[in-house]
């Protein structure tokens, strides 16, 4: 009896003991939570990039400055022309004809460009001067047309005054519609009838060596004024040869 009881409590104690241990292991400790991922790296930052021109109106031969700024960059570039910059500054330039300036700013985070134009215009024209008005015909008549001058009491064309008449004769085979009339003049010495015949001899002479140069006779009338229209009225040489003269005038 005492050995059958003693097994009967022995029996239940390892039955107990059996699910206890069966209760221990079915408590597992979890594993620990894994650490956490790193945040990742921010991507790096975009450049940016400004460019302006001081002036972006000059005429030719003035200069304009660019000025220009930027973040994040490690190469800037502006073209045309230039290269190369400091990441901020400013140049001086003078272009000769409208040029656009663009500038490109390289990073780690990209690119980026901005431009900036300057418009070259030619100088201005200088105001030219008020067309002068033509010349009448009496100014060019008075330019061109010169008198033959004689020696005392003489007729016959002298050496200076066939060059005086080949000017007159040119210009009035340039304006075939001129006539003219020739006046003969004297100076005061002689007579009024002795001057009238030597004036008309002198405007005849004139005539005759106009007319030996190709100009028209039905075109170049005579009178003379002996010495009654003097020009000069002093009574000495230089007087007296102003007023010895074969004189023109445009007929009406």
């Amino acid at each position: 009896m005492h050995l059958r009881s003693f097994g009967k409590g022995t029996l239940a104690l390892c039955a107990l003991s059996l699910v206890l241990f069966a209760g221990a292991c079915k408590k597992e400790v979890p594993p620990p939570a894994p650490a956490p991922a790193p945040a990742p790296a921010p991507p790096p930052a975009r450049p940016t990039v400004t460019l302006r021109a001081e002036k972006t109106f000059i005429q030719r031969g003035e200069s304009s400055s660019l000025r220009w700024s930027s973040t994040n960059a490690t190469d800037l570039v502006i073209s045309p022309g230039i290269g190369s910059v400091a990441p901020e500054g400013t140049v001086n330039v003078s272009p000769t004809e409208s040029t656009t300036y663009t500038i490109t700013a390289k990073g780690p985070g990209g690119t980026q460009d901005a431009t900036a134009r300057i418009t070259v215009s030619a100088p201005a024209a200088p105001t030219p001067e008020p067309a002068k008005p033509a010349a009448t015909m009496e100014e060019l008549f008075r330019q061109n047309v010169k008198d033959a001058y004689f020696d005392f009491d003489k007729a016959d064309v002298r050496s200076d005054a066939r060059t005086a008449l080949a000017q007159t004769a040119q210009f009035l085979r340039s304006y075939p519609q001129i006539r003219v009339t020739i006046e003969g003049h004297c100076d005061e010495r002689g007579s009024t009838e002795y001057n009238l015949a030597l004036g008309d001899r002198r405007a005849q002479s004139v005539r005759q060596f106009l007319i030996s140069l190709g100009i028209s006779a039905d075109r170049l009338e005579t009178v003379s004024w002996g010495k009654e229209r003097p020009f000069c009225t002093q009574s000495d040489e230089n007087c007296w040869q102003q007023n010895r003269r074969g004189h023109f005038v445009m007929a009406r």
